[in-house]
C-alpha cells in the first residue's frame, strides 16, 4: 500500500510555520540576552544609585519589555500566518489543479481546462504548456483513431478480394490460371505498397527520413519523372508534358526524395485525370536574393478539387471523391501526405490549387535553393 504524502499546502505552511517560530525565539533570546544589560548602563549615567530605585526600574522594564514582546510576537504571529496562508494557497492551487489535469488526462480525458496561474511567469508558463501537451495528446488520439479507422478500411477491400478468390480456388467456381493469380498477385502489391506508404508516413510524421542533402538539379529531376511517368500516361491516353530549363536549377536536397515526391504527384494527377486530357509539369525560379527558390507544378486538366477540400488533400487517406474505393487502383491515399512531409523537411513547402471540380488542379513544390537556404 502507498502512503500518501501530506499535501503541498500543508508542507508549505509548516516551513512558513517554522520560520516564523525561528524568527520569534531569536528575537525574544536577543531582546532576554541584551535589553536588560542597556536598561542598567543607561540607568546608571543618570547618577541614580539608590538600591530600591533601581531595582524598582529593572523589574518595571523587564515587566513591560516581557508584556511588549509577547503582544508583538503574538499579533506578529497572526499577522505572518495569515499572510503566509494567503501565498501558500496562491501557489498550492495551481499545482493542485495541475495535478487534477495530469490524473485526467493520464486517464485519457485530453479535454480539460486548466486555470490560468498568474502568481508566477513559471506557474504560468507551466499551465500553457501543460494546456499545449493536453491539445497536442488529444489531436494525436483522434488522428490516431482516425488512422486506424481509415487503415482498416483500406485493408479491408483487398483481403476481401484474397478470400473471395481463394474461396473460389477451393470450390472450383475460380479456374485456376494466369487471370486468377494476376488478380491475386495484384491485391498482394497493393498490400505491400500501403504498408510501406505506412512507414514512409510514420517516418515524415516524425521528421525521421534521414534525408542525404546534396547539390541537386531540380530540372533533370523533373525531366527523369517526366519520362519514368510516360509509358503509363500513355497507356491510359493521357498527354504528359515537360516545360522550364533543361538545367540549372540547383538546390540543396535529397535528390531521392525529390524524385519521390515528384513520382507522387504525377502518379495522383493520373489518376484523376481522364483519358484525352493532360498533365504538364513546369519548373522555374521564383523570388531573388535570400528568398530565391525553385518551384515546380504538376498541373493537370481532371476532376478538379473542390475549394472546401483543398487543405484536406494532404490529410491521410483522404480522397475527394468519397465514392472511389481502394479497388479502383487509386493508391493508398498516403502520396500527397508523403510529399508534403518530404517538402517540409528540406525547408520548402507543396501547395494545392484548383478552380474547382471539373476544372482541373495545380501542386506546386517550392524549395529553397541552394545560395537561398
Amino acid at each position: 500500500m502507498t502512503r500518501r504524502l501530506p499535501r503541498l499546502a500543508t508542507r508549505l505552511m509548516t516551513a512558513q510555520a517554522l520560520v516564523i517560530a525561528v524568527g520569534a525565539l531569536t528575537l525574544l533570546a536577543a531582546t532576554a540576552l541584551i535589553a536588560p544589560g542597556l536598561f542598567h548602563d543607561h540607568l546608571a549615567m543618570t547618577g541614580e544609585d539608590s538600591p530600591a530605585v533601581v531595582d524598582h526600574a529593572e523589574q518595571a522594564f523587564a515587566s513591560a519589555t516581557a508584556v511588549s514582546i509577547t503582544l508583538a510576537t503574538l499579533a506578529s504571529l497572526l499577522a505572518a500566518g495569515l499572510v503566509s496562508w494567503v501565498i501558500v494557497r496562491r501557489v498550492s492551487r495551481p499545482v493542485e489543479d495541475l495535478a487534477t489535469a495530469a490524473a485526467a488526462v493520464a486517464a485519457g480525458t485530453y479535454a480539460i481546462d486548466v486555470p490560468d496561474a498568474s502568481f508566477a511567469t513559471e506557474l504560468d508558463d507551466l499551465s500553457t504548456a501543460f494546456s499545449h501537451m493536453a491539445s497536442r495528446l488529444s489531436d494525436t488520439e483522434i488522428s490516431r483513431s482516425r488512422l486506424l479507422a481509415d487503415l482498416a478500411h483500406e485493408v479491408r477491400t483487398p483481403l476481401a478480394t484474397l478470400e473471395a478468390y481463394i474461396d473460389g480456388l477451393e470450390d472450383g467456381v475460380v479456374e485456376t490460371g494466369p487471370d486468377a493469380y494476376a488478380t491475386m498477385r495484384d491485391q498482394v502489391s497493393r498490400l505491400r505498397r500501403l504498408s510501406i506508404d505506412l512507414r514512409e508516413a510514420a517516418a515524415a510524421g516524425e521528421h525521421a527520413l534521414h534525408l542525404v542533402l546534396a547539390d541537386v538539379d531540380v530540372a533533370e529531376v523533373a525531366q527523369a519523372a517526366v519520362a519514368a511517368a510516360e509509358p503509363r500516361y500513355q497507356a491510359k491516353g493521357v498527354t504528359l508534358t515537360y516545360s522550364g530549363p533543361d538545367s540549372g536549377l540547383d538546390v540543396d536536397a535529397d535528390r531521392g526524395r525529390i524524385a519521390q515526391v515528384l513520382a507522387n504527384l504525377l502518379d495522383n494527377a493520373l489518376r484523376h485525370t481522364p483519358p484525352g486530357e493532360s498533365v504538364e509539369v513546369a519548373t522555374a525560379i521564383s523570388g531573388s536574393g535570400p528568398g530565391r527558390a525553385v518551384t515546380v507544378q504538376v498541373s493537370d486538366t481532371g476532376e478538379g478539387i473542390p475549394t472546401d477540400q483543398l487543405a484536406l488533400v494532404f490529410d491521410r487517406f483522404h480522397r475527394v471523391d468519397t465514392s472511389r474505393s481502394s479497388s479502383d487502383g487509386s493508391g493508398s491515399g498516403l502520396g500527397l501526405t508523403i510529399a508534403r512531409a518530404i517538402a517540409v523537411d528540406h525547408g520548402g513547402r507543396l501547395d494545392a490549387a484548383s478552380a474547382g471540380p471539373g476544372r482541373g488542379a495545380t501542386f506546386t513544390l517550392t524549395l529553397p535553393t541552394t545560395s537561398g537556404r
